[in-house]
């Protein structure tokens, strides 16, 4: 999984509550177990028209935030079903990093396993960075998960709280398996030894 160390990037504004995962990536994209390529269908019913033309008016494709690296959101984003491929589709457009008041669950856990930071805020301080994600091209945002710091495009800064155990996997670019490899040698003396006391399984 890729490190989270520092990011700065432009903040796209996204002012709605109760953003589903159907929302973030129709049910018809959910075929594919590649987590490349559903960038583009990121946010689809509400990027394009039926005929497949770019709805000028959605945030995501206005010139400005083409290339946001950040999405400042409303409250209970990530609600509805269960699906890892809304994450999937945030990290491939290249968002790496959503801030919003609440989470759903799932959502929330599914994001640290694959190398997005989901920030919670109070309501003031989302209501100031959703302020500064409408600046456009200058909307620029530096986040540094080591010092849990957000700084806005004026130099203001807010703190975030993390739990120490998903910023260190974030940190080192630990997901599952690359914490499960980390026991490689331990695993490896248990199925020798079992091998030796057990020859017959």
């Amino acid at each position: 999984m890729q490190k989270f160390t520092t990011l700065r990037g432009v903040a796209a504004p996204l002012p709605m509550r109760n953003v589903d995962t159907d929302m973030i990536i129709p049910k018809q994209f959910l075929k594919t177990i590649k987590r490349t390529g559903l960038g583009k269908h990121l946010f689809e019913e509400m990027r394009y028209e039926v005929d497949g033309k770019e709805k000028p008016d959605f945030v995501l494709n206005q010139p400005a935030y083409r290339k946001a690296a950040i999405l400042v959101a409303g409250e209970n984003f990530g609600c509805g079903s269960s699906r890892e491929h809304a994450p999937w589709a945030i990290m491939d457009f290249g968002i790496r990093c959503v801030i919003a008041t609440s989470f759903a669950d799932i959502f929330y856990n599914n994001c640290f396993k694959n190398g997005i930071l989901p920030i919670k805020l109070p309501q003031s301080e989302v209501d100031k960075l959703m302020d500064d994600a409408q600046r456009g091209a200058n909307s620029i945002v530096a986040i540094d998960l080591e010092k849990q710091e957000i700084t806005g495009p004026d130099g203001g800064r807010i703190h975030f709280e993390i739990d120490a155990f998903r910023k260190h996997c974030l940190l080192n670019g630990l997901d599952d398996i690359g914490l499960t490899m980390q026991k490689a040698s331990a695993i490896d003396s248990f199925e020798a030894r079992k091998k030796l006391e057990q020859p017959w399984l």
